[in-house]
């Protein structure tokens, strides 16, 4: 079977992916506030690795740009922010419908990994990044939700 991130046009498909939710994030007046204080120049190439590596595809991020806990740290210590991360899903639904993944099974997949991502491992340390653990594994996606690994 193939893999959520074959079915997304692999790396270069969850790179149009990026780079279309990307822009969308930077118009909205909301979630812009993210990137306010500037962002790596190289963020929608580390974003679709983070997202390939996710969902089936390479270990691209993990083996070049860092860990979940460094992703994890990076989004935590905001404090809880509900309305930005309610339009973040929306710009990533719009990105889905420009980019041509929102057609099933591929689009409900990609859209659930998005919300599961952002409503539970980006916003669970809002109080401060020092929470956040070392050495947390990057989770992984499927055509059927989170995949479990055993320690």
């Amino acid at each position: 079977m193939t893999s959520v991130f074959e079915a997304a046009g692999g790396e270069a498909g969850l790179l149009r992916l990026a780079a279309t939710w990307h822009q969308h994030v930077l118009a909205d007046e909301v979630v812009s506030h993210a990137f306010s204080h500037g962002f790596h120049p190289e963020h929608t190439e580390r974003l679709a690795a983070y997202w390939g590596e996710a969902l089936g595809g390479p270990v691209s991020f993990t083996g070049a740009f860092g860990d979940e806990s460094s992703v994890v740290r990076m989004h935590s210590g905001k404090g809880p922010h509900d309305e930005m991360d309610q339009r973040a899903i929306a710009c990533f639904d719009q990105a889905l419908d420009e980019v041509g993944l929102r057609a099933e099974p591929v689009g409900g997949v990609l859209h659930d990994y998005f919300v599961w991502a952002t409503t539970t491992t980006m916003t669970r340390y809002h109080r401060s990044a020092d929470d956040v653990p070392d050495n947390l594994r990057l989770p992984r996606w499927s055509w059927d939700g989170l995949v479990v690994e055993s320690p």
